[in-house]
């Protein structure tokens, strides 16, 4: 029977495992506090954190509140005090029977204040990979609880190729459901990303040009304006593909390029990104720029993080370009853009139309439709118009749709917040299906086999200044796909997106 497509509602218990960890105390406690303090979890629900950690519930408290902002407000440090109350801490292994029969008695004694039979558990697992699946298996074995309804939220990565991904899926799937699992990307709880369906599907005048007759190419774009910072092991190990491209530019490009859903049913939402991503063949390695970033504006380059293997190829900048064999997108490029050490931080997704058909106007710019998805959130279309006065000359402008401007006094909550409550409520339309993350696997694992050098010598990297766009070689390769740089003197007015 399924039963996790029903909402938590009372006698609910959240299991934060990996509760001293840097992604629990700087993502998911933040998370729970704010949906706690907006009244959005269930009533009574308490907060047990696990780790291997030894510490008392004082200097829990302390850890988990440190990245909690607005603790000067009154108001907010009142409800700090309350949900301190109702979250505790307890220590244990991973791999041991023994922790997890102690960590069932604990939940046991907290239910035993619940009303009625009843009793929800939650497991939130805040871990590294190496230990998900023996983690899963103790929780199911002796934390499981068969008198009421039971979760388990897994985090990014699902592996590290399609072989490893599909271990990792089938020994989860040996204690728990489909249906009980909840795999988050984090990039599918953000504002902006959820905006796409409503964008694509409830305007005609986007709809109506959103295919290879209309659109010359695509480009999706992560920019992050720091380096490893002295986590270069853990990053090396990954790299940039594993750590944006294959999970969450690709959960992008699936929504921006699916069919139009039944209706906004989680499965139904999930078989059209998975229909789309089947007709994606594996990344060409002709179709790959890799680029390492190296020492300028006096910042260290990635081979001088001392915690990064001496003489690494392993990229921090990757564009590749994807193909979609289907009567929709067939010839369209989809440039996918990540790196580390750049000019900015910034994630937003370019559509570039094609070039109007020449005669009255020659040499004007296309028109794009841009959606930022961060910082600063704002969707904006770039349009020619006449410029004011006597002469006829078409400039480019924008109609400009800036969030913080239209929606001031609308809250957009963070992507964790967002995705934690979707969880409580048994949506799973924003996190990824097992079918779903095996098809992505396929489209990398060719192309990462190459770059760790399987099937022959690794590629090298080239070198990019710390701070710069990228690639020097980034303008030529985005240019090969038809992307065309808007004529000198254009800029979009919002400048400073701080002062917004």
């Amino acid at each position: 029977m399924e039963t996790s497509h029903e909402e938590l509602k009372d006698n609910t218990i959240i299991i934060v495992l990996g509760a001293s960890g840097d992604l629990a105390k700087k993502k998911t406690y933040p998370a729970l506090f704010n949906l706690y303090r907006e009244d959005f979890l269930p009533k009574g629900v308490r907060i047990v954190g696990y780790a291997r950690t030894k510490m008392d519930n004082t200097e829990y408290h302390k850890r988990i509140t440190s990245y909690i902002k607005g603790t000067d407000n009154p108001d907010v440090a009142n409800k700090l005090e309350e949900f301190k109350s109702l979250t505790t801490y307890i220590s244990g292994g991973y791999e041991d029977s023994p922790s997890f029969q102690n960590l069932n008695k604990y939940l046991e004694e907290l239910e035993s204040g619940y009303q009625g039979q009843e009793r929800n558990r939650v497991f939130y697992l805040a871990l590294p990979p190496s230990v998900f699946i023996p983690v899963a298996q103790h929780l199911k074995e002796e934390c499981y609880y068969k008198g009421g309804k039971n979760r388990i939220i897994v985090e990014k990565p699902f592996g590290k190729d399609l072989e490893s991904s599909r271990h990792l899926l089938g020994a989860l799937k040996q204690h728990w459901s489909e249906d009980e699992t909840f795999r988050i990307d984090h990039y599918l709880g953000k504002e902006m990303v959820k905006n796409l369906l409503v964008l694509r599907f409830a305007n005609v005048a986007l709809s109506a040009g959103w295919d290879k007759n209309s659109i010359s190419n695509v480009q999706i774009t992560f920019k992050e304006p720091f380096g490893t910072e002295g986590r270069g092991g853990y990053f090396d190990e990954f790299g940039i593909i594993r750590d944006i491209l294959q999970n969450h530019l690709l959960q992008v490009l699936s929504i921006l390029t699916m069919e139009r859903p039944v209706s906004f049913s989680a499965e139904d939402i999930r078989d059209e990104k998975v229909k789309v991503l089947r007709a994606i063949p594996p990344v060409e390695r002709n179709d790959t720029l890799l680029g390492q970033y190296v020492s300028a504006n006096g910042k260290p380059g990635y081979l001088d993080d001392d915690t990064v293997p001496h003489g690494s190829v392993c990229p921090t900048y990757a564009a590749t370009t994807l193909w979609i064999h289907n009567p929709r997108w067939e010839g369209v490029p989809f440039i996918l853009k990540a790196g580390k050490a750049l000019n900015e931080a910034k994630v937003e997704i370019r559509i570039q139309y094609k070039d109007v058909t020449q005669g009255i106007f020659k040499d004007i710019s296309r028109n794009e439709l841009v959606i930022r998805i961060q910082p600063s959130e704002a969707v904006y279309l770039k349009l020619n118009t006449k410029l004011p006065g006597l002469d006829m000359r078409a400039i480019p402008t924008e109609m400009d749709l800036t969030y913080k401007r239209r929606f001031a006094d609308a809250k957009i909550h963070e992507a964790y917040e967002s995705l934690i409550l979707d969880a409580l409520k048994g949506d799973h339309s924003n996190f990824v299906r097992d079918d779903e993350l095996d098809v992505a696997w396929k489209i990398f694992t060719p192309i990462l086999h190459w770059i760790e050098g399987r099937n022959g010598p690794s590629p090298k990297p080239v070198p990019y200044p710390y701070g710069s766009r990228g690639p020097k070689e980034l303008e030529p390769f985005i240019s090969k796909y038809g992307f065309r740089r808007t004529e000198t003197g254009y800029e979009w007015p919002v400048t400073n997106l701080a002062a917004l």
